[in-house]
């Protein structure tokens, strides 16, 4: 099992953003945590089931762990992830 997070790509409020993903709901809720990320920051959507992290905290990320993948260079292994992330977030995986 496994936590990634994607390249810092979305421009938002002046700052660049990442999204934290997991294989299980149970490893993303913990690796956010020990980010420091609130629990209400959870994003439960149909999208993904994902936290947002800003990219220097998407370094800390790395630095305890985090896979990193890029939209760019990991096509086939962002749509994997991103499956189980859109699954999760509709309540069909755990």
């Amino acid at each position: 099992m496994a936590v990634y997070v994607d390249d810092a790509v979305t421009l938002w409020r002046g700052r660049r953003w990442a999204h934290l993903m997991a294989d299980t709901l149970d490893e993303l809720h913990a690796f956010a945590a020990r980010l420091g990320i609130p629990r209400h920051a959870f994003q439960n959507k149909t999208s993904g089931a994902h936290y947002d992290v800003p990219a220097e905290l998407r370094e800390r990320a790395l630095a305890l762990g985090a896979v990193a993948i890029s939209r760019h260079r990991d096509r086939e292994r962002v749509r994997a992830v991103i499956a189980r992330a859109r699954a999760q977030g509709r309540g069909l995986a755990s």
